[in-house]
């Protein structure tokens, strides 16, 4: 499987399979980095209201010159937009900081069970894509449960669910839901950093991840990203060096066996994943 072959989601939406996150890229330097991003050759945007750089990604998005359709670009929403008028106005509010008539893919950011509306902002955000104001909508770090009451009082399961994943925390359960229910998996903190890991250890360390970058002659990165490919994942590494932007989209050239697949899913811990219960905004 090419890096640079889309995905195809159940609505017949492509989506490319590499893509750029954002979280904490802000201000000049979120704009130099997504500027970056497009210059070697992402195709895909991930930026989201929490990370309070809409507008950043949007001047970048405009300082490429690439035309708007060669270009997949994803927000999400908060949850104090949980209701079934919600999605419309959060939109609305994300259009204008991005300075775009359109985004390829809206997401419920987190489902913040405790506030019990996210079933609400879901209608919403099925009538968005019913009135054709978004190619895609979908989730980020729902459960199976979650996602069931969705589909239960709907009918529409969402296209994705963005959640965290990685060869620490490689979600059997959320992945078999999701391919059972026609719902593409897209990979947060794909490389085992950030929110909910300690940062005194690292994936790249790991030994059947080291093993396969010397086989391959990759780097450690590039072979935990292809690990995300050969599952059939969406994965939206994060940096500001462009170098490291070039290698983890350059992962083609190689294939991992399903002896190192085994080996680096094997490394499962437990206390690394965020628990949605209880976490977002």
């Amino acid at each position: 499987m090419s890096s640079s072959d889309p995905i195809r989601l159940s609505n017949g939406v492509a989506m490319p399979r590499c893509g750029f996150g954002t979280a904490n890229l802000r201000g000049d330097v979120g704009e130099r980095a997504v500027l970056d991003a497009i210059a070697v050759g992402y195709r895909s945007i991930d930026t989201a209201e929490a990370y309070g750089n809409e507008d950043a990604v949007g001047r970048a998005i405009a300082a490429s010159g690439l035309p708007r359709d060669e270009l997949f670009i994803t927000t999400k929403f908060d949850r104090h937009w949980h209701r079934e008028d919600g999605p419309r106005q959060a939109l609305a509010a994300s259009l204008e900081r991005l300075g775009l008539d359109m985004v390829d893919l809206l997401l419920i950011h987190w489902p913040n069970p405790s506030l019990g509306r996210y079933v609400e902002a879901w209608r919403g955000m099925v009538d968005l894509l019913e009135q054709e104001r978004v190619r895609a909508i979908g989730t980020s770090n729902f459960t199976p449960e979650h996602l069931t009451r969705l589909i239960d009082a709907t009918g529409v399961a969402p296209h994705i669910n963005q959640i965290q994943l990685n060869p620490w925390v490689p979600r059997h359960d959320e992945r078999a839901f999701h391919d059972a229910n026609g719902i593409v998996t897209e990979s947060w903190g794909p490389l085992g950093l950030g929110w909910g890991h300690d940062r005194s250890t690292s994936l790249f360390d790991e030994p059947p991840v080291a093993a396969a970058a010397e086989a391959h002659a990759r780097t450690p990165g590039q072979v935990i990203l292809r690990w995300h490919l050969q599952l059939g994942l969406v994965a939206i590494p994060r940096t500001q060096h462009k170098e490291r932007m070039r290698e983890n989209l350059d992962l083609d050239g190689f294939h991992l066996t399903d002896e190192e697949m085994e080996a680096i899913t094997a490394l499962e811990r437990d206390g690394v994943a965020v628990d949605p219960e209880t976490a977002g905004h």
